[in-house]
């Protein structure tokens, strides 16, 4: 009997053992350690981000309003022009052979004038003194206007035959690059419908603007006269700068996707920017300078209960007879919320001499991502280290980049 009992008991004083180290875990003697971060000062800045081409600030299309072939192209990509420079010139043979027959239109006219107005004047006369009547005389005097209306049209037709001839020859209308030529000599241009484009001229390629798409939700961030960060594929170390300009308020919509077009200048000193490359932008919506600033995992960080536990546990035993309790950081369960950037309050935690846990309650402003300004707090200072993460035997892996634990085991060392 008494050794069925031991038995019994040892199955009992077994089953206790398994169940603390299931609930509790095994007992160990070695200590949590902390990844820490700096507390700084510098700049921060917060930004949208957008993509957008780049292009001249003035471009002109030159084109031709005559039909003909070419005759010669005086300049290729990448000339340089000057305002009046001849580019092109069409074949003018036919084009002279116009101008002749106005001329001699405008002189079969001249002849006709003159003669209408010999008829005119000699029956004029005899209408005066009666010997014809005014029936008799009123075909001269239409005669005579037909005439003079028969020259202004060959002069018309003369003047336009002239200018056709001027318009063969195809000149520069600004100083500027040539960045476009879709014509070569020997290509026969129609102008019949509409007018072909033969060059492109960029007028100054030290300045340039960029065509940025901005998605509706961040347009309202974005204001005429705002800095502008952004760069290009081709020249990957180096940062651009440029100034909204202005802000279109005709919407694209793509695929349900609503965007505005906000015009972008930029300078271009060294000519590295060309027409055509894509920009990768970033507006600077706000910036502040000299601001007190935290690792931003350092507001994600949150102790584990049993260390909630025992920093509550001090601060009420060192904490003066008759004082009121000072405000206790609440626990990952009340929903503390510090990865919201529009969030204005949050707790630090960093530890004091003795490597005890201690926390600031802390006022938040701009973030970026990885830093995070703070605009007033209790106990933090520029050098300070802060926690930004737990490792440690206890404590499982890492935290990641945004606060979290690797698995989804809620048992020691885990949490969400």
């Amino acid at each position: 009997m008494k050794k069925k009992l031991l038995v019994y008991g040892l199955l009992v004083l077994v089953l206790l053992v398994v169940g603390y180290v299931v609930i509790y875990g095994f007992p160990t003697s070695e200590k949590t350690d902390y990844q820490y971060g700096d507390v700084t000062r510098g700049d921060i800045e917060t930004t949208v981000s957008a993509t957008g081409t780049l292009s001249p600030v003035t471009t002109v299309q030159v084109g031709t309003q005559v039909s003909g072939t070419i005759d010669s192209v005086y300049v290729d990509f990448n000339d340089h022009v000057h305002e009046g420079q001849v580019m092109a010139v069409l074949d003018t043979v036919l084009l002279k052979a116009s101008v002749l027959d106005a001329d001699a239109n405008v002189e079969k006219a001249q002849a006709q004038l003159d003669e209408a107005q010999f008829e005119d004047t000699r029956n004029k006369a005899l209408y005066d003194r009666s010997l014809i009547s005014e029936s008799d005389y009123l075909p001269f005097k239409v005669g005579l206007k037909t005439a003079e209306s028969a020259v202004k049209s060959a002069l018309a037709a003369k003047q336009r035959a002239d200018r056709n001839l001027q318009y063969a020859v195809i000149k520069a209308p600004i100083s500027g690059v040539v960045i476009s030529r879709n014509i070569e000599a020997g290509q026969t241009v129609a102008a019949s419908l509409s007018t072909p484009t033969l060059f492109v001229i960029a007028e100054d390629l030290s300045h340039m603007e960029i065509l940025a798409d901005v998605d509706e939700s961040d347009i309202g961030q974005i204001k005429v006269g705002q800095d502008v960060r952004f760069e290009v594929a081709s020249y990957a170390e180096r940062e651009f700068t440029g100034t909204v300009k202005q802000i279109r308020l005709q919407p694209q919509t793509i695929s349900n996707v609503v965007t505005y077009t906000a015009v972008i200048q930029a300078g271009n000193p060294d000519g590295l920017l060309l027409p055509g490359m894509t920009a990768t932008i970033d507006f600077i919506t706000e910036k502040h300078t000299d601001a007190l600033l935290v690792p931003s995992k350092a507001l994600r960080f949150t102790p584990t209960e049993q260390q909630l536990a025992a920093y509550r546990a001090r601060q009420a035993k060192n904490r003066p007879s008759g004082e009121p309790q000072a405000a206790t950081p609440p626990n990952h369960h009340e929903g503390f919320n510090r990865s919201n950037r529009n969030a204005n309050f949050g707790m630090v935690w960093y530890t004091d001499s003795t490597g005890q846990l201690e926390a600031a309650r802390v006022h938040t402003g701009l973030s970026d991502g990885t830093n995070t300004e703070i605009t007033s707090s209790h106990g933090l200072t520029d050098g300070m280290k802060v926690i930004v993460a737990e490792v440690g035997p206890n404590s499982g892996e890492s935290e990641l980049a945004n606060g979290e634990r690797p698995g989804g085991f809620h048992g020691r060392g885990f949490r969400f």
